[in-house]
């Protein structure tokens, strides 16, 4: 074995001993935060590694609160903080913008709002300069029929003490949509709403649209109205449509019946025609019956014979046709 092999491995190991321990020690950070005025000691930061806790996330949100003023902070209460899965360096952020902005926000609070999912920096950010969100277009039908297609403007403020249960922007997005459905479609005619679109603003303002919402609507203004179908006209012309249908299948029915009974008469018709033939039929029967039987003779079917012919006779002259003499009436 090479002798001079050892001292680079004795070199190697000790390089490698120097870099657990300021890993574990992290003497320089230690340094740091001392310089800064926050006291933390090595051993604490040490501990720090051994619970899986970032000794540079806590030091650098302890050195940051310290630099700010916020000397309330505790170290165990940021540790306890970023073991409960929430982000130790927003929440700090959050303090520090809410202290210079004179906002009434604790710690207890801060954390509460970011272990909920939200983003407490951000809601602290939209509390000091307010949020403008544009709803997607609304459509509406006022009292006359026309149909209005409005986009409104929604300026909102967070409100800190309802992030944590209030409703988000999807909530506000529908309550305004809602409530300006409601104004146009209260309103007498759409000319009155292009004349003063301030009047929705108004109502829907004052119906409290932000209750139970993690936002403080500060104003709605409307950006655009369009005009769009004439829905009055075409539900009557749906409904003109609808009706001529249901005569038309009322007519149809009408007839269908007419034709059915119509059929019922020409069979009934038939039958009473059957009847008759058939009648006729047994009358040269009887007739030959009763010349066997002596009831009737020669001389009495002759006069039947010459009723019938006279009969006839009448008959034929009293038809328009064959009796020119006689006026035809129209």
């Amino acid at each position: 074995m090479d002798l001079t092999f050892i001292p680079v491995m004795l070199m190697g190991a000790a390089i490698v001993l120097l870099i657990i321990f300021f890993y574990y020690v992290p003497f320089l950070m230690w340094i740091s935060a001392k310089v800064s005025g926050v006291s933390i000691s090595l051993i604490q930061l040490f501990l720090m590694r051994i619970r899986k806790v970032p000794p540079g996330v806590i030091t650098r949100a302890m050195i940051e609160a310290h630099k700010a003023g916020l000397k309330s902070l505790t170290r165990d209460e940021l540790e306890a903080h970023y073991l409960a899965g929430g982000h130790v360096e927003r929440v700090v952020h959050a303090l520090v913008s809410a202290s210079k902005a004179n906002i009434d926000l604790t710690f207890q609070m801060a954390t509460a709002i970011d272990l909920a999912g939200r983003d407490v920096f951000l809601a602290v950010q939209m509390s000091v300069n307010p949020k403008v969100i544009d709803t997607p277009p609304v459509t509406a039908v006022a009292k006359d029929g026309i149909q209005l297609i409005a986009k409104a403007r929604v300026t909102v403020r967070a409100n800190i003490k309802q992030l944590v249960g209030g409703a988000g922007e999807e909530t506000i997005l529908a309550r305004v949509g809602e409530g300006i459905v409601s104004s146009i479609g209260s309103s007498e005619n759409h000319k009155s709403v292009l004349e003063n679109p301030d009047s929705i603003s108004k109502l829907v303002l004052r119906k409290g649209l932000d209750a139970g919402t993690a936002f403080e609507i500060l104003s709605i203004d409307i950006a655009d109205i369009d005009i769009g179908k004439n829905i009055g006209a075409a539900l009557q012309m749906d409904q003109a449509q609808a009706d001529k249908n249901i005569a038309q299948a009322k007519a149809e029915e009408r007839r269908a019946m007419a034709v059915a009974l119509e059929q019922e008469m020409k069979a009934k018709a038939q039958e009473a025609r059957a009847k008759v033939i058939e009648a006729e039929a047994e009358v040269p029967k009887a007739m030959a019956e009763a010349f066997r039987s002596g009831n009737m003779g020669i001389m009495d079917y002759y006069k039947m014979k010459n009723i019938e012919a006279d009969t006839s006779m009448r008959e034929n002259i009293a038809k328009p046709a064959n009796n020119p003499s006689k006026p035809i009436k129209d």
